[in-house]
């Protein structure tokens, strides 16, 4: 629920082999107690090791998938043979080898150069760009600017030339200030921040030292996981306590010292500056290499039984996101301290909505069809949406076919009768379908029309598909290995099951397909007020490598769709800033004011564009 590469089918295969033995593979569902609990148990098992997007454990999930789809006679898509449909992410970055070499300044005597080797002394951060650079070194302090519009003033910026040189700067934030204080620089304390800061004024790189009196003091940064595709447009990384006195010993003033200029920013006295180190010369070049991996949505079909020639749009689509977290190493687990690293079973998030794709679909394979029913079965999902995203941006069949989508993500954990449906404003007949279903099912519904949510939903709502979001809500056990199948409620998953079977047969048989709504965007009450922030109604796409901020749609009625921004276009600057891709987009918007015009120029069909902006206000 938000680079060259191996297919790791060797590795896969005792997964595979030890998935045979698990009740459901192969097997006739009636086998077991319900239509859904032998899917969710191999889905959610040990041996499929939590379906990381890339791994053996989400090929072997994949391959339970498969096998079941055959099952029930589902076929690839026309023109395939394979049910697998494969799709390139960015997995993670490393260091490939960066060097630092601190050399002596222009007619500087007796001094040699030295030179830093990777990890201990140097290491890249991970949104370094791969470009060797020369300059003279600035001391920047924490790095950090506060926008004016949060009417605060902190530039370690404001006394300083750092055009064409490289930046020092401190990791974190001033440690001594008060509370108060600190929850605003924390803010834009953020390593990317930091680059951008320093990007936007001219510097060539930056290098970045954890003081002696911050947390991890004098260690270089570790590379973490980050899914960007690009890099933030700088070279960029981190140094040891050793690097950092070696370059304030080349200053000759036993005053000035890294842990004196900590000592006197700590404070945050905005009115401490940084200084130039004109004593020393930095080549640095960093080295990053990005990781990508091939994860692969899997698609099948059950072909309708009648000619589809006399009905309008002759796909209906139903789909859940069948990926997870593995072992919740990159960043979005919610395991405690005690449960990190431990495999993340994602019984609701999603083998309960995979599940209920498998069991809607075994319905309708023994259902007449006026309409094909397409079965998509997401990876991604848990990194941004990207197996949708990457088939709605290359659709095996012709988005403007599809007559609705249906979805499902955790559906297993309903409490009170209550089921949720959401995006039910995409199309005027979701009223009517949903409420004739009720009357047989009998729950508790809450009918949300919003379609912004962050499901695979998103994607196709984008595309101007109909669409419908089933969910049962989050739980204690969300995004933690906890979340394991003796825990799913089958009866009312089952129950779920028949429900949107229902409306599913609905849509398959009608002879006019739902008509597509697009739903306009509420503003949010209290605009202008403390505590709200920037809303510009912008989607990007994560999938794709751009420099910029490829837009895969933006939100109806929003600040950007009145500004003329659509799908497809492409920012490259905002109020006279350079984006170069998402994070500094999302940095930018904190310099934006609400109700005030920017300027945002964009790229359409590769011509340069502008067109105003005016922000809104959100919670």
């Amino acid at each position: 629920m938000t680079y060259p590469h191996v297919r790791h089918v060797a590795a896969a295969l005792p997964l595979v082999l030890s998935l045979l033995a698990t009740p459901g593979w192969g097997q006739p569902v009636a086998a077991v107690a319900t239509r859904t609990r032998a899917h969710v148990t191999a889905l959610a098992s040990d041996r499929t090791d939590g379906r990381m997007s890339g791994s053996p454990g989400e090929q072997a999930a994949g391959d339970y998938l498969i096998a079941q789809l055959q099952r029930i006679g589902a076929r690839p898509l026309p023109g395939r043979s394979d049910f697998r449909a494969p799709f390139e992410f960015t997995a993670g970055t490393k260091d490939g080898g960066t060097t630092l070499t601190l050399e002596c300044a222009a007619g500087r005597a007796g001094c040699a150069p030295r030179r830093f080797a990777v990890d201990r002394d140097v290491r890249a951060l991970s949104f370094s760009d791969n470009v060797e650079v020369t300059a003279d070194l600035v001391f920047a302090g924490y790095g950090i600017v506060v926008p004016e519009s949060q009417n605060f003033g902190y530039d370690s910026y404001a006394t300083l030339d750092v055009k064409d040189k490289i930046v020092l700067v401190l990791r974190y934030f001033p440690e001594d200030a008060d509370p108060q204080t600190k929850a605003i620089l924390t803010r834009y304390s953020d390593l990317r921040y930091k680059a951008m800061a320093a990007r936007q004024r001219g510097a060539k790189g930056l290098l970045v030292v954890t003081g002696p009196n911050s947390p991890n003091a004098g260690e270089t940064i570790p590379m973490s996981f980050d899914t960007a595709l690009s890099g933030s447009g700088i070279a960029a990384a981190s140094i040891s306590a050793p690097v950092a006195d070696a370059i304030f010993g080349s200053l000759g003033d036993a005053s000035k010292t890294l842990a004196a200029a900590q000592r006197a920013l700590d404070s945050a006295n905005p009115h401490v500056a940084g200084f130039a180190i004109p004593t020393a010369t930095v080549r640095l070049t960093p080295v990053v290499t990005r990781e990508t991996r091939t994860a692969s949505n899997i698609l099948a079909y059950l072909p309708a039984s009648t000619g589809t020639v006399s009905v309008a749009r002759p796909w209906v689509a139903i789909g859940a996101h069948y990926d997870h977290l593995g072992h919740g190493d990159h960043g979005n687990s919610l395991a405690t301290k005690d449960d990190a690293g431990k495999i993340h079973h994602g019984a609701d998030d999603n083998a309960s909505g995979t599940s209920a794709v498998l069991a809607v679909g075994e319905i309708l394979s023994q259902a007449t069809r006026k309409r094909n029913v397409l079965l998509q079965f997401w990876s991604g999902e848990e990194l941004g949406l990207l197996g949708s995203a990457a088939y709605v941006n290359r659709p095996a069949v012709a988005l403007d076919q599809l007559a609705a989508y249906i979805n499902f993500d955790m559906v297993g954990r309903m409490q009170d009768n209550k089921l949720t449906v959401q995006a039910t404003g995409t199309s005027d007949a979701w009223g009517r379908v949903i409420e004739q279903a009720n009357i047989a099912a009998g729950f508790d519904l809450l009918l949300q029309p919003d379609p912004y949510q962050p499901t695979d939903v998103a994607s196709f709502n984008q595309a101007g598909v109909p669409c419908l979001n089933f969910f049962t809500g989050t739980h204690v056990d969300y995004h933690k290995p906890s979340d394991t199948a003796d825990k799913i409620n089958y009866e009312d998953l089952d129950r779920i099951v028949e429900f949107a079977a229902t409306i599913a047969r609905r849509i398959v048989d009608l002879e006019t397909a739902p008509t597509f709504t697009k739903v306009e965007q509420q503003a949010d009450p209290g605009g202008g007020r403390a505590g709200v922030r920037v809303f510009t109604g912008t989607i990007p796409d994560y999938s794709t490598e751009v420099k910029g901020l490829l837009l895969s749609g933006v939100i109806g009625g929003g600040p950007a769709d009145a500004a003329g921004l659509q799908k497809g276009d492409i920012i490259v600057e905002i109020a006279g800033q350079a984006i170069t891709n998402s994070y500094d987009y999302t940095y930018a918007l904190e310099t934006l004011k609400i109700g005030v015009g920017i300027n945002v120029a964009f790229t359409r069909n590769g011509e340069r564009k502008q067109t105003t902006l005016t922000p809104g206000a959100r919670k």
